[in-house]
């Protein structure tokens, strides 16, 4: 039986919050909820392969042109096309970061070259982080908003490493699935560069954003014609559903929700940082949908007792036992979690 690395394993427990997974806490746009259950209608035909009318919307959305996307069932199956494209002897990945990179690469037998990035410098990389990239190079993975720390590299630096790896003949690859959780004045993302750089590869999810997980719907944005020809061949026919494929085009319909998403979390991520530091946790600065922090290594399980569910990281590559995450949820959810926290703190 496969292993959940993630969050949100609900299955495996009795619990009446669930704070394990960072999810829209607004729930999804009831335009989703309709279109879903529109597609019931369709089920006896199969999805458009290309997805045709998804295709068109994002394209506007992003004024980015058609052909520039990919589509996958989720985020996750996207970075293993990618890999399996790529096919890279040499990759370059910080640590902690997201699983499924080092995954990936594992199932192509990659020499993963691991940069660390430590709290003392807010889990952002240094300039040395830059030299790292070198003609023996394949593939970079960088994550912004940063997955599980929040923090969002800076425009400057990631146009720097997507113009190393141009020289460098890599790929770099920019995972900005929560980007849209980072309020407007803050939020960085490099999907007008595309054109310029075409050894960049932006992976985007309508998953968080639009809390719909349970359908799985991803996208990449590159101007490598190759790259995308070659990551097509890694995905299977019809990987995306009809019900996602109309959930997605009626998602980008929802930009008041989206704005709306993201100073909900920006109000609330701040109550929470200033709660759990008021009861003597270590939380460290985020401008996502989560917040990471340190407190007593048996925390997840004394939470469980009270059916809360929070993210142990001690299974992050660089992180060990005591470090944790939250998702920031609604106003009322948090303040269960506060509770929580304080009866368990307190005692």
């Amino acid at each position: 039986m496969k292993e959940n690395p993630h969050g949100g394993d609900i299955y495996s427990g009795d619990y009446s919050y669930d704070f394990s997974v960072n999810v829209n806490p607004l729930g999804p746009p009831e335009s989703v909820r309709r279109a879903v259950r529109a597609s019931a209608d369709l089920l006896d035909h199969y999805p458009d392969t290309c997805c045709r009318e998804l295709r068109a919307a994002l394209s506007r959305k992003l004024s980015v042109r058609p052909e520039r996307l990919i589509f996958g069932n989720g985020a996750a199956e996207l970075i293993y096309a990618l890999v399996q494209a790529v096919r890279p002897k040499k990759a370059l990945v910080t640590a902690p970061g997201f699983a499924e990179y080092e995954s990936a690469l594992n199932a192509v037998d990659c020499e993963i070259q691991f940069y660390p990035l430590k709290p003392e410098n807010g889990f952002l990389p240094q300039e040395d982080y830059l030299d790292r990239i070198s003609p023996e190079t394949d593939l970079i993975f960088l994550c912004s908003p940063h997955n599980p720390s929040g923090t969002v590299l800076s425009r400057e630096f990631l146009l720097e490493a997507a113009l190393r790896a141009e020289r460098c003949g890599a790929v770099l690859a920019v995972d900005e699935c929560f980007w849209q959780f980072v309020t407007e004045e803050n939020r960085v993302t490099l999907l007008d560069a595309v054109e310029e750089y075409p050894s960049l590869f932006l992976l985007h999810a309508f998953t968080k954003t639009f809390a719909m997980p349970g359908l799985r719907l991803g996208y990449g944005v590159t101007a490598n014609d190759g790259l995308l020809r070659n990551m097509e061949r890694q995905t299977q026919a019809w990987n995306v559903s009809i019900p996602a494929q109309l959930a997605g085009t009626a998602a980008l319909e929802e930009a008041e929700y989206v704005k709306r998403t993201a100073g909900a979390v920006a109000a609330e991520r701040e109550y929470l940082s200033r709660e759990m530091r008021r009861l003597g946790l270590t939380v460290y600065p985020s401008q996502a949908n989560f917040l990471l922090f340190q407190g007593p290594e048996d925390l997840k399980e004394r939470c469980r007792e009270k059916k809360v569910l929070i993210r142990d990281c001690r299974n992050y590559r660089g992180l060990s036992a005591g470090w944790f995450r939250i998702a920031v949820k609604l106003h009322e959810e948090n303040t269960v979690l506060i509770r929580t926290l304080e009866e368990i703190l307190t005692n």
